[in-house]
């Protein structure tokens, strides 16, 4: 899927505020591509398309290719129609992607806001760390990404959050709120790791 998206210049990311694969071609105003991976055509795959069809430009259903099934059946394909989203048929053995409906012009009311949070994200998440349709491991979001960069650079000692500054511009924001539980105030102003910070950083020494 990534590959078929980025031959079309696309930039193409994994796991952005819920969606499986985000693709982003342009900047004013830029084109977003959601596209939603299951092995085989399921109701929940297109609740999912329907959910986000308000704050994209075109979706795209990709399922594994099968002979008999429901990729295969002619309502299905006339129900991606109906929703103006189109269906991927994905060969992995070959790894090709095969267009099975193309998305058409239907435009229900933008939910802009939502738009604007998914562009955001994409656009600060640095790298492609989160394999699109994972559910193994906690999504590697920019938020996350930040977290973890302070993490690393108060290590065993102790940090103000403007020291962290350079790293991340709400760095005062990420220790105070702590949501991965991996900061705690040493002193006024002043942070250290938890246990499970430390055991976190531990961890991903480990599988580097």
């Amino acid at each position: 899927m990534k590959t078929f998206l980025e031959e079309q210049g696309y930039e193409v990311k994994g796991e952005i505020c819920g969606c499986d694969v985000v693709a982003v071609r342009g900047s004013e105003p830029p084109v977003l591509i959601i596209a939603e991976l299951k092995l085989s055509f399921t109701l929940e795959l297109v609740l999912q398309a329907v959910d986000r069809l308000r704050c994209a430009d075109l979706i795209y259903l990709a399922v594994v290719s099968s002979r008999k099934g429901r990729d295969r059946d002619a309502r299905a394909l006339r129900l991606c129609r109906l929703l103006g989203v189109g269906l991927l048929a994905v060969d992995p053995k070959l790894r090709t992607v095969s267009v099975l409906v193309e998305p058409s012009p239907y435009r229900p009311r933008p939910d802009l806001q939502r738009r604007a949070h998914i562009l955001k994200e994409h656009k600060i998440r640095q790298g492609d760390p989160a394999e699109g349709g994972s559910t193994r491991s906690p999504i590697m979001t920019a938020y996350r990404q930040r977290a973890i960069a302070c993490a690393e650079a108060i290590g065993s000692g102790v940090a103000r959050p403007r020291d962290l500054k350079h790293l991340a511009e709400d760095a005062g924001q990420v220790l105070r709120r702590n949501v991965y539980g991996w900061f705690v105030g040493e002193k006024p102003g002043h942070y250290r790791l938890t246990e499970a910070g430390a055991a976190m950083l531990k961890q991903r020494s480990s599988t580097e």
